[in-house]
């Protein structure tokens, strides 16, 4: 297996969330006494989110550019952002690296394909839901992925970065998730959900959502093990 380098800490939690389910994964499918060399780079998700805010993306480029190197110089041979916002630069990453990354969202959306769904709801930061690079390669291959409304949106932008990427899991932000999907579900009539934010898989485990979840993180990690081995 090729040696992986994650860029993590967008946030903390899913960084750790990768970290548990692709090592003992790789355990489960390589045998008892086998476990993954890889490297986390850690950065801090709230520069991410203000350099996106601030719509510095030649900026955010070269700070996750730095995170790839630090990768590259211990030795990883693919690199995945643990972070579905930082992926709103992936293809200006890529062109300053020859080292191959793996792109969560290319990953979804060949799920969905697979799955034959049409039209999925997408939860995630602001700039995930509306910034439109995560839709992008879903409608090139005819699948609609809707978001909530503009309250909706604030709310869960909200909750992401004051609760969620610090770890903290509130029953009543859960529930009002659970009904945002839904309405989606009722009124726009979507198919699935995307949990379009690493953070969200630990929102919602253990819970019986509406439709079907696309959950990007267990997607991902299964195509970085296409890649590695």
């Amino acid at each position: 297996m090729k040696k992986l380098g994650l860029i993590g800490g967008t946030g903390p939690e899913s960084t750790l969330l990768y970290y548990r389910k692709f090592v003992y994964e790789a355990n489960k499918r390589a045998g008892d006494t086998f476990f993954p060399n890889l490297t986390i780079e850690s950065i801090n998700v709230y520069d991410v989110l203000a350099m996106c805010s601030r719509k510095d993306y030649k900026e955010l480029t070269n700070y996750l550019t730095k995170a790839v190197n630090c990768l590259v110089a211990a030795g990883a041979e693919v690199v995945a952002l643990t972070g579905n916002t930082p992926h709103i630069v992936f293809n200006e990453l890529q062109a300053c690296t020859s080292i191959p990354l793996v792109s969560i969202i290319d990953a979804t959306c060949a799920e969905a394909q697979t799955q034959g769904l049409k039209k999925l709801g997408l939860l995630g930061t602001r700039f995930t839901m509306e910034a439109g690079f995560f839709k992008r390669p879903f409608i090139e291959v005819g699948i609609e992925v809707v978001i909530p409304n503009a309250d909706e949106i604030d709310y869960i932008a909200d909750k992401i970065h004051d609760e969620l990427e610090r770890g903290i899991i509130d029953p009543l932000t859960r529930d009002k998730f659970i009904s945002v999907i839904k309405r989606m579900y009722q009124n726009d009539g979507i198919e699935a959900i995307i949990l379009g934010c690493t953070e969200l898989p630990l929102l919602f485990a253990g819970i019986e959502l509406p439709v079907k979840a696309l959950d990007t993180v267990d997607i991902h990690i299964e195509a970085l093990f296409k890649t590695l081995n």
